[in-house]
């Protein structure tokens, strides 16, 4: 009777994990990152977030009040297999149907993306960070979890604001885990570098200045981990690829639309 449920729950997980893995396009004002401008730009222990467009990602973006659903972190492309078209897969991500794995910049095609990049890291915390990250590749998720899974089912559930994280944090962990911040957090934990600690402030142990206050930085458990995260941290650049390649706004082409009064060049002699 155990292993029957147990086959059951398994079959129910794949196909609710199939259905919440479709896509759902949401109409959005930013423009797709460009690929090959991402490739040039990317070094090995940046984390690239993703505004995806399944049914998922709409549910964590909900959850999380961000635009960003999803992160990978880049290892490098030596030694690293290709995908069909011959680019590396340099890109590690967990993936709620397929697990931890490897993928291609063409992964993230036609999707919004942004650079988030730890600054002061040494060549060796990098090797060490990557390392961590890449002991998890072939990970799977127990798809049998499917009151975890069903949380994604409504994707906007009405929960006050305050308690949102913490309901990616609820369960067994498995789907929570598929999010990858929480593979990507622990892995730069690894490293002790900071992503949000909790902070507190202590008196001095200075006799010189009894009145001053130090900050003991406290590790935030990994399961509330959200890509957002990365992006609000004040310990990661923000690295857009289109200003790495060269921006110029004067070679840019304006529409001239004569219900806005002309062209752009008519406003500013």
């Amino acid at each position: 009777m155990a292993a029957l449920l147990d086959r059951m729950s398994r079959w129910l997980g794949d196909r609710l994990s199939r259905y919440l893995a479709q896509s759902h396009h949401v109409h959005g004002l930013a423009a797709p990152t460009d690929p090959d401008r991402l490739m040039a730009c990317i070094r090995p222990g940046d984390v690239l977030l993703v505004e995806g467009q399944s049914r998922f990602s709409v549910a964590v973006k909900y959850l999380t009040q961000s635009t960003w659903s999803h992160a990978a972190l880049f290892v490098g492309t030596a030694g690293r297999p290709s995908d069909a078209q011959g680019r590396p897969k340099g890109f590690l991500e967990a993936d709620l149907r397929e697990g931890v794995r490897l993928v291609s910049v063409a992964e993230y095609s036609g999707l919004h993306c942004r650079v988030c990049r730890p600054v002061g890291l040494q060549p060796g915390e990098i090797e060490a960070l990557v390392h961590h990250a890449m002991a998890r590749l072939g990970h799977q998720y127990d798809l049998k979890n499917v009151i975890d899974l069903a949380r994604y089912l409504l994707p906007t559930p009405p929960v006050p604001q305050r308690w949102r994280r913490r309901m990616l944090a609820l369960g067994s962990g498995d789907p929570t885990r598929a999010i990858c911040s929480t593979l990507i957090a622990q892995a730069f934990q690894s490293v002790r570098y900071p992503i949000l600690p909790i902070v507190e402030n202590v008196p001095s142990k200075d006799p010189m200045c009894p009145d001053c206050l130090e900050e003991i930085l406290h590790v935030r458990h990994h399961s509330l981990f959200a890509p957002r995260d990365f992006d609000v941290s004040p310990y990661f650049a923000v690295i857009k690829p289109t200003l790495q390649a060269g921006f110029d706004h004067r070679a840019l082409a304006w529409h001239s639309d004569p219900d806005l009064g002309g062209s752009i060049d008519s406003k500013f002699p």
